[in-house]
């Protein structure tokens, strides 16, 4: 509660960083907002090339499959990556002024989250054009969405008040990111995976979230609810535990900065 009274009444500071995140990103580039497409679209590009006609996949539409995973996963990364500079990138406003720090890693999930909406065109263009089509069951990309919102905000609290102690966090977490994307059925079907080893992907909330947006853009189904319930959990596990570590460790934030 103390968190959303802060947010309240620090409301306009947090609306002013978010504008500025998400018009700063591109900020003197010729292209600007344009990179929010050229970007995913070229990736998409390389693992197309890469998964489909080198290593020959055998998944249906594989360039629509391999994109609706891609760019929620590109959200995802961002907010890792960022969020884990965000507190140290503030540091002299944090010397200087007082004002809720929870305030920054939450702009970076927001700022991020706008330009995954948008993103999400990209979706959307492969899969009216790639043959697929649309159904109503699109209607629930902003629950699965919603549910990624609140994963990426106990995340980008966790790794952004770590850094600030061990800045060695932001080398290794690019590594890792690394990692976790070959850990989450991104490139390939979760059914792919060994029975062994299928426990790697079931501890990862984003495996859950990304079977929830092939659900309704790839395979026009519904989600899966009982997958998205347990990726809410994690979320909101990450989010309390994530927030009891950010508000243990913000205390000498000035003095480590």
């Amino acid at each position: 509660m103390n968190l959303v009274k802060d947010l309240y009444n620090y409301r306009e500071l947090l609306k002013t960083n978010i504008k500025k995140d998400v018009g700063g990103k591109y900020k003197n580039s010729v292209l600007g907002v344009l990179w929010s497409f050229i970007n995913p679209l070229l990736q998409i590009a390389v693992y197309a090339l890469v998964f489909q006609v080198i290593l020959k996949s055998d998944i249906d539409n594989y360039t629509v499959y391999l994109c609706c995973g891609l760019i929620p996963w590109q959200y995802f990364s961002s907010v890792v990556l960022r969020g884990a500079a965000t507190i140290i990138d503030n540091g002299n406003i944090i010397k200087k002024v007082y004002f809720p720090r929870e305030i920054l890693p939450i702009s970076v999930v927001t700022s991020e989250g706008v330009n995954f909406l948008i993103s999400t065109i990209i979706i959307l263009g492969f899969v009216i054009f790639g043959g697929i089509g649309l159904s109503w069951n699109v209607l629930w990309y902003f629950l699965i969405f919603a549910i990624q919102f609140i994963v990426s905000i106990g995340v980008s609290f966790i790794v952004s008040s770590l850094t600030v102690y061990f800045r060695d966090l932001q080398h290794l977490l690019g590594i890792f990111i690394q990692l976790l994307f070959y850990a989450t059925p991104i490139v390939y079907a979760i059914s792919s995976v060994p029975a062994g080893l299928q426990w790697i992907v079931k501890i990862n909330p984003m495996s859950y979230l990304i079977e929830g947006y092939r659900a309704i853009f790839y395979n026009k189904t519904m989600p899966d609810f009982q997958e998205l319930l347990i990726a809410l959990a994690m979320g909101i596990v990450l989010c309390i535990i994530g927030y009891f570590i950010f508000k243990k460790l913000e205390k000498k934030f000035a003095e480590e900065l």
